[in-house]
């Protein structure tokens, strides 16, 4: 009996190992959509942004140079909780009465990923595509930009 909870024990961290190594590897992905975006997008006219990315959120212009920025991201709020607790109790001899204190402690800490996207133009064509936020982690900087800018990149 003890071998068959071991392995079922197994499985499920297999399983959980999986779910991760998938999560992660679409998170590369999206954060290298993100990095070619950057690259590819230098050069394109205000028509083929419009067309790959739809109107912006909002436009600033000075002279012949426009910023145009969108909003990108998945929404997800990742949450993280921890906590303790401990507790004593000490009856007496007799066992007529109990005494005892409790203690616990938790921590929650939630934080969303998010992307702001400047687009600047000059002279109707794209000279810089800027990243800002908390876009992704330590190994997928960008990845949340990758919504928004996805259908602007050419695959290779």
């Amino acid at each position: 009996m003890r071998l068959l909870s071991l392995d079922g024990w197994v499985m499920r961290a297999f399983a959980v190992a999986i779910i991760c190594v998938s999560l992660c590897g679409c998170a590369l992905k999206r954060a290298q959509i993100a990095q070619d975006a950057r690259a590819q997008m230098v050069g394109m006219t205000k028509e083929q942004v419009l067309r790959c990315m739809g109107p912006p959120g909002n436009r600033m212009a000075e002279g012949s140079t426009e910023v145009w920025s969108y909003a990108s991201g998945h929404g997800y709020v990742e949450t993280f909780a921890a906590g303790s607790a401990t507790t004593n109790a000490q009856t007496n001899r007799v066992g007529n009465f109990a005494f005892g204190n409790a203690n616990t402690f938790s921590s929650t800490v939630s934080t969303q990923r998010f992307c702001q996207i400047n687009i600047v133009i000059n002279a109707d064509t794209v000279s810089a595509v800027n990243y800002q936020g908390p876009t992704g982690g330590l190994l997928t900087a960008g990845e949340q930009c990758a919504y928004a800018v996805d259908a602007c990149v050419v695959r290779k």
